[in-house]
């Protein structure tokens, strides 16, 4: 058997899912063609971005997950889009986003342990543009992407 569950990993976290349209016929008890219909309907709409597995992130080497709350310096603070749209390009991170209150973004960061993750904030947090960080990380995930 081939190594390919790597590629695999990140093949199915990029969205290269579909769903199962005649589970889903079952489940609704509504005609599979009527289920194809609306999704390809939700899907033209844009309501429905992507399709994605969800993972048990410590069996795929990721399980060290920890959230960041960055300062962003007065320069930037009026267009805190741009350093975000910036750090999403770096793969550890699963998702950013501009929040209110003391801090301007939340970026949720996953890699295989915190050596990796130390890495990761030495090239990608110390950027300009960024004040301050603050690190949570998480000891146990009880629900994620919808799942228990």
């Amino acid at each position: 058997m081939k190594g390919i569950e790597p590629e695999l990993i990140e093949l199915l976290k990029q969205g290269w899912c579909t769903p199962q349209i005649a589970r889903i016929a079952k489940s609704t008890h509504e005609p599979s063609t009527t289920i194809h219909y609306n999704i390809k309907r939700m899907e033209t709409e844009k309501k429905i971005k992507a399709y994605k597995a969800v993972f048990d992130y410590q069996k795929i080497g990721q399980g060290f997950c920890t959230f960041v709350l960055i300062n962003l310096s007065p320069g930037e603070y009026g267009n805190p889009e741009k350093i975000a749209k910036i750090l999403a390009k770096h793969e550890q991170i699963e998702s950013i986003d501009i929040i209110t209150g003391d801090w301007e973004i939340i970026a949720k960061i996953r890699t295989k342990d915190q050596n990796e993750y130390y890495e990761f904030v030495k090239k990608a947090l110390s950027m300009p543009g960024i004040a301050k960080t603050t690190s949570l990380v998480s000891f146990r995930q009880i629900k994620t992407e919808f799942v228990s």
